[in-house]
């Protein structure tokens, strides 16, 4: 209802897509349809995606076969994603109501385009209907990413709908050094990302951008009497993008944060963050007693003593039991380890 708010919104992920070098198909000024919202976490991201591309499967399968029920293709629908994504993707296909498949990456904890294919194709010969795959670029646990363009290519043959979950490591895409990360971003179909863990935003504001927004306004859109307006069209209608239909003005925070910083000096941001976590991976390395657990690439360092997981557990509760610093721990493949993350504005090498 206020068309101040939706501009400055529309505006600001423009910006924001631009400062993280996205292609313009994913951009409102490529002037189609296109363009980005503000969610308020990661979590609704993925959900608000997972339901787009149900939305666009189903009618691809209706017109296929007008002879099955609504029922009997959301039986049959499967989605795809890292046995090291974020638990909330498994949570959207709860709350989606559809299966979702959670496959083994490889040794780099990386999901690659063959695993992926693999499992489509099993799926397939079973009788179910891929509709929906999710690529981590920095997994919770350890901030591993998977292959965005081996499996962009996979999704593109089989019309799966791609998912791109940049959560916390989204933000160093705006230093160019590390777009590397993203190869292949322009063959997905939406991408999101939290300006509000690591771009110095207040929490909440999750950057999403859709390259076809309608498959998620068509499922989501009713349209009272008393919702209808003169200006239908001539503007995103945001409520119609999102799960809740009224909305906050989280672009007004965003919008202050980067005339309060300017590019250059968030982009100093992220590298001095990075730097410190190098400093901290050096330390670690040349304490016989330590071992790194994962190949440090962002803010974060994985690490652990040498020795037993109960040795670590009680390193941690001693960390935390100081209340100094706060260490969350995490396990993979039956290793517990630490993770020490750079996230405060006032961390110094000191």
């Amino acid at each position: 209802a206020s068309p101040a708010c939706t501009e400055l919104e529309v505006v600001m992920l423009d910006w924001l897509g631009q400062m993280l070098g996205l292609p313009d198909e994913f951009l409102a000024r490529s002037g189609g349809e296109a363009g980005g919202v503000i969610q308020g976490t990661a979590s609704e991201a993925t959900l608000v995606a997972l339901l787009g591309a149900k939305s666009r499967t189903m009618q691809r399968v209706k017109e296929q076969h007008p002879e099955w029920t609504e029922t009997e293709i959301i039986s049959k629908l499967v989605g795809y994603c890292n046995k090291q994504a974020h638990s909330s993707v498994e949570r959207a296909g709860l709350l989606g109501g559809v299966k979702l498949r959670t496959l083994k990456p490889d040794n780099k904890r990386c999901l690659r385009g063959d695993i992926l294919r693999d499992a489509i194709e099993e799926d397939i010969r079973k009788g179910l209907i891929p509709f929906y795959a999710v690529a981590t670029l920095g997994t919770t646990s350890s901030c591993t990413f998977d292959n965005l363009d081996e499996m962009a290519d996979v999704c593109k043959e089989h019309d799966v709908w791609l998912h791109v979950d940049a959560a916390y490591a989204g933000s160093a895409f705006i230093c160019p050094e590390y777009r590397y990360l993203m190869k292949g971003v322009e063959k997905a179909d939406s991408f999101n990302f939290n300006p509000h863990k690591w771009l110095l935003v207040n929490f909440d504001c999750s950057a999403m951008w859709l390259k076809q927004p309608r498959w998620i306004v068509d499922a989501f859109n009713v349209d009272p009497l008393y919702l209808k307006h003169d200006q239908q069209g001539s503007a995103p209608d945001y409520r119609h993008w999102q799960i809740p239909l009224g909305r906050r003005f989280r672009a007004l925070k965003l919008w202050f944060v980067l005339r309060l910083y300017g590019v250059e000096n968030l982009q100093n941001h992220i590298r001095k963050h990075i730097a410190l976590a190098h400093l901290f991976e050096k330390l670690c390395s040349s304490d016989d007693r330590f071992e790194i657990f994962e190949e440090v690439v962002m803010g974060l360092v994985c690490f652990r003593m040498k020795g037993s997981n109960e040795f670590n557990k009680e390193l941690l509760r001693r960390i935390n039991g100081r209340g100094k610093i706060h260490l969350v721990p995490s396990e993979i493949d039956d290793v517990y380890f630490l993770r020490l993350a750079i996230c405060s504005r006032f961390s110094e090498e000191s």
